[in-house]
């Protein structure tokens, strides 16, 4: 191929916009810089650091309040959230569940500890999450509906869910896959991991879905440590996380008995202290992530052979992390971008191998993913820490 990037014009635009002295600038990093020590320090001094304490109770009230869902249930991690909220709508052993192949490993493996089987399903370049359209195009031609439920022709499992993953923070088209799981009897779980923040339609992600998650991992734009949440506006489904999540144990003073399968999945108040303190800056973090995102697209407006992601028309994202896309006729030269970047202290990486291609799930069923193939040869994730 004849045509080469401009390696020089990418990287001095990334240094114009970023604060770069040859210091390492990361991916993306916590910024704690309010009340995270007076907190946590608190936990420490009054022995509260474990699974009960008031701040376990304020983070949920605080997340529910920002996402304006009804009841926040805090739990370990993202994915033990997810599995969870996947049983909650009964996904059963044998089950298929429909998965975007471009997402984290996570969505998958959670669809897989409850037994079932993961559906990879495409992505449109509009959102980067699932493409409605085609997801239509190919239910109309393998789904079979039964009395109870939706089943693969092909394979005669039943489907029962779809989990749309707004793609680092990135709202998906949620309206015309709410008129599909109508239309096929699917449970709706937004894999919000990413999107805290962000809004369709001017409502926040997470409340369309009969459940969704949030993830507060280390490099997500709130951050527990490690940590994750349950929404739902269905208050039973909410009294089901919170007791499966502590062992299915029955309330009483000095009793041990439990009446299900529980899991020890709540949040530690330690971690939920840290997140109380990160919730307080979350709409700083906002004001300056989106300005950085401006500042990114305005720079390299100009710039031969990439464009930056912008958000859909009907969405306010929180730009979680930021995209370079790089135009599909260069694509021979993203490894070396990736290196060069790299080797600048600007760390860049590719987006996540696409599912079907891991190992363990290359046997799983799925439609043609020509979207997401185009995207994962041309996703290149730029730095976008909030204090940057």
């Amino acid at each position: 191929m004849n045509s080469r990037l401009h390696f020089g014009a990418i990287i001095d635009t990334l240094k114009k916009v970023l604060p770069w002295n040859d210091e390492k600038v990361f991916l993306h990093e916590p910024y704690m810089q309010g009340n995270e020590w007076d907190y946590v320090k608190e936990c420490l001094d009054t022995g509260w650091v474990s699974s009960a304490g008031k701040y376990v109770d304020l983070f949920e009230s605080k997340v529910a309040e920002f996402t304006g869902v009804k009841h926040a249930v805090a739990v370990v991690n993202g994915t033990a959230a997810l599995q969870l909220a996947l049983q909650l709508v009964e996904v059963k052993a044998g089950d298929e569940v429909l998965v975007p192949a471009l997402t984290f490993v996570a969505t998958a493996n959670a669809v897989a500890h409850c037994g079932a089987v993961p559906h990879f399903i495409d992505s449109d370049e509009k959102t980067l999450g699932v493409n409605p359209s085609k997801l239509a195009a190919y239910l109309e031609e393998i789904a079979e509906m039964r009395q109870n439920g939706c089943f693969n022709k092909q394979s005669g499992r039943r489907i029962k869910a779809v989990v749309p993953m707004h793609t680092f923070g990135h709202p998906v088209d949620i309206e015309p896959l709410l008129e599909l799981c109508g239309q096929y009897k699917l449970e709706l779980v937004e894999d919000a991991a990413e999107s805290l923040g962000s809004y369709y339609k001017g409502i926040h992600t997470g409340n369309f879905g009969k459940l969704s998650i949030l993830s507060f991992n280390g490099n997500k734009i709130v951050t527990t440590g490690g940590g994750g949440a349950i929404l739902t506006n269905d208050t039973y489904l909410a009294g089901m996380a919170k007791h499966l999540t502590t062992q299915a144990k029955l309330p009483h003073k000095w009793a041990f008995c439990h009446d299900m399968v529980g899991y020890n999945y709540r949040m530690p108040n330690i971690n939920a202290a840290l997140g109380c303190a990160q919730l307080e800056q979350l709409p700083s973090f906002i004001v300056k992530k989106r300005d950085l995102a401006r500042r990114y697209q305005e720079a390299f407006q100009g710039v031969e052979g990439v464009s930056v992601f912008s958000e859909p028309d009907f969405a306010r994202s929180n730009y979680w992390l930021n995209v370079l896309l790089i135009d599909e006729k260069y694509i021979d030269h993203r490894e070396e971008l990736l290196a060069m970047t790299n080797r600048q202290n600007l760390m860049t990486r590719p987006a996540w191998t696409l599912l079907h291609k891991l190992s363990m799930y290359n046997e799983c069923p799925r439609m043609d993913l020509k979207g997401s193939e185009s995207l994962e040869r041309r996703i290149i994730n730029i730095p976008s820490s909030a204090f940057l």
